[in-house]
């Protein structure tokens, strides 16, 4: 039997529309020989494995050089000028010299982090829910202090089975976090209300969900304010920003999900330690 075979994801920053499109329907394309690429929705919590920026954006360059120090994502950047700190390609962007590149880049990251974690050193994943626009100048200490961690509860899967929600408790360890599940909205209802939870994660192709009013539903019960809600999405679903947001969704995975997604978004959600 097979391995099963994950894109990596990439974020696009700072493009137009069009531009995006074209990106992304490139990066379908690439040969089936070398790596295949997955670009993130704006409302992804996935962590990304590379970053393809625009050169002639001046927020998308600050965005980038704004990263958390010791960020393992690898970036290239299309177009513009002073960008000599980043791989450049010119636009408009060559297929190859795209791919070729793109495949450069993921191999220095995996022998950067072969590196890092053979020296003990964790990357950690990006926390903040809205992305920097400056370098930090408060102390890390100042931060924690500042920041809200989740409050210690279960993880609630929401599912056509339970078999992800196996797979979930072995990712990440049964002992780090409770990892319950239920193929009922009602059933969801009464467990958020009943029991402390976390986080709860809809999978929105399970039959006789309705995933927005099952999440405005959930955070509308009261102690729910910081109980953290994401979809499960897979092709087919067209994932409305406005109204997620408008029912207190915090975000979405892309079905397959990685394990590497899946302990990176814990770790972003819960503050798991690495």
């Amino acid at each position: 039997m097979h391995a099963a075979r994950y894109p990596f994801t990439v974020r696009l920053v700072g493009f137009a529309p069009a531009e995006c499109a074209q990106l992304e329907h490139l990066l379908a394309q690439a040969p089936r020989s070398g790596p295949s690429y997955f670009c993130l929705h704006d409302d992804s919590l996935q962590e990304p494995d590379l970053y393809l920026a625009a050169g002639d954006s001046p927020a998308a360059l600050a965005r980038l050089r704004c990263l958390p120090p010791g960020a393992s994502q690898p970036t290239l950047v299309i177009g513009g000028q002073g960008a000599s700190c980043y791989r450049t390609l010119p636009h408009p962007v060559d297929a190859a010299e795209l791919y070729d590149a793109l495949a450069d880049l993921l191999d220095a990251r995996v022998q950067t982090m072969a590196v890092s974690r053979a020296r003990g050193v964790r990357s950690l994943p990006e926390r903040r829910r809205r992305p920097r626009l400056r370098p930090d100048t408060a102390a890390p200490a100042d931060y924690a202090q500042m920041r809200q961690g989740p409050h210690d509860g279960a993880v609630l899967i929401i599912d056509k089975g339970g078999a992800f929600r196996d797979h979930v408790a072995q990712v990440v360890g049964i002992k780090a976090r409770p990892v319950e599940w239920t193929d009922s909205g009602r059933a969801a209802l009464c467990l958020c209300d009943e029991t402390a939870v976390s986080l709860v994660m809809i999978n929105t192709a399970a039959p006789g969900i309705e995933p927005y009013d099952l999440c405005r539903r959930i955070k509308s019960q009261d102690g729910a304010g910081r109980t953290a809600v994401l979809f499960l999405v897979g092709q087919s679903f067209k994932y409305d920003s406005l109204r997620a947001r408008d029912a207190g969704v915090r975000g979405l995975l892309d079905k397959p999900v990685a394990d590497r997604h899946i302990v990176a978004t814990f770790q972003k959600l819960l503050a798991l330690p690495p």
